[in-house]
């Protein structure tokens, strides 16, 4: 048994969210959020609340233990990304790209149906 959550278009790179998915895949849910609480980076409380949604979504949707749940996976891709222009010296231009990322996160129990 498989439950995914997903937030999309989240405002932070996937460079440095991936820094914080690396840290709780495969971690029981438990210790992973208590993990992700203490982190003190914004892709932690980001990482976090699509944990807290996927474990939400695997207690009402499934009626799954919640004591027996692990992180199966976390996935951090790129999303669109913001272009923009900073003026800079002589009537040039330099260009700023503001990164976004999908997180999608998946909990299981470990067993198939």
């Amino acid at each position: 048994m498989q439950v995914a959550a997903k937030l999309k278009n989240a405002r932070i790179s996937p460079q440095k969210c991936r820094l914080v998915a690396d840290m709780v895949r495969g971690q029981p849910v438990g210790l992973a959020l208590n993990t992700l609480r203490f982190t003190p980076k914004k892709g932690a409380r980001l990482v976090r609340k699509v944990l807290e949604s996927a474990i939400a979504n695997a207690e009402n949707n499934l009626s799954a233990d919640v004591d027996e749940l692990k992180v199966q996976t976390i996935t951090v891709d790129e999303a669109p990304v913001l272009k923009r222009f900073r003026a800079r010296a002589k009537g040039r231009g330099s260009r700023i790209w503001k990164r976004n990322s999908h997180i999608i996160v998946t909990v299981g129990d470990g067993k198939s149906e």
